[in-house]
């Protein structure tokens, strides 16, 4: 990116998301395309170009006055704009005006219910909870949407709350996995792998290969992938067979 040329100047920008640092007594901003800026922070996105609307360093976005040259150099130790927008976008304040704000968390609490709905059931029909039963729950509940986190950091936070909270019967929906491993293997593995299983479905033993057919809860994935690794050294496997397993009856 060119280095500004000049000390200031007007440009006028709308629909615009705007960040902003206070830094040497001074407040500089930058003009950003909506949404690039988590995306940027996140490492989605990694094309200054496609995250900034203007390659240029302001003082005051809506009014376009341009920050000078000096102002940058004296704050940030350089004039070069990349380096300094990249410090804006690192630590400034992402500035959300009031509806925006208020669309943003009603987006990110339909997520946050989506997401919550795909990995719980009725613990009594083994069925998933329509989205909006969801929602209901979590204003029950009191569950506070945090804007500055993703939706997928916010679930489990959320079915604890809606547990021990809300007046809906909840819980993690079970996975249906398949462990395989060399007979040899399960001879001293079984019991281990078998620990973490809420319902046997298959256990067969062949001459070569042990397979079983399992539900589990989520957590329990890791732990039997660990063993696998560490017992197994690349000759077991563990594969999701369904997310939403319901009891076979």
């Amino acid at each position: 990116m060119p280095q500004i040329q000049q000390p200031s100047g007007q440009i006028k920008l709308t629909n615009v998301s705007v960040v902003r640092l206070k830094k040497g007594g001074k407040r500089f901003e930058i003009a950003c395309y909506k949404n690039k800026v988590q995306e940027w922070r996140t490492g989605v996105e990694t094309n200054l170009d496609d995250v900034l609307q203007i390659s240029n360093v302001f003082v005051n976005v809506s009014k376009g006055e341009v920050a000078k040259v000096g102002d940058l150099q004296k704050a940030f130790g350089t004039s070069d704009v990349a380096d300094v927008v990249k410090e804006i976008l690192k630590k400034g304040e992402l500035q959300v005006g009031e509806k925006e704000r208020e669309h943003d968390l009603v987006a990110l609490r339909k997520e946050i219910a989506t997401l919550v709905a795909e990995k719980c059931v009725d613990p009594a029909t083994q069925r998933p909870y329509p989205v909006g039963m969801i929602e209901k729950a979590m204003a029950e509940a009191g569950f506070s949407v945090k804007q500055n986190k993703t939706a997928k950091s916010q679930v489990s936070e959320c079915i604890k709350l809606l547990q021990s909270d809300s007046n809906l019967p909840i819980q993690r929906a079970r996975m249906r996995v398949r462990v395989t491993m060399p007979t040899a293997d399960s001879k001293r593995l079984r019991e281990k792998i078998l620990e973490g299983a809420e319902k046997v479905e298959v256990d067969e033993t062949g001459q070569e290969e042990w397979e079983v057919v399992m539900l589990i809860d989520p957590g329990q994935f890791r732990v039997v992938n660990e063993i696998l690794q560490k017992e197994c050294k690349g000759r077991g496997r563990i594969e999701t067979l369904s997310f939403a397993a319901t009891a076979s009856t």
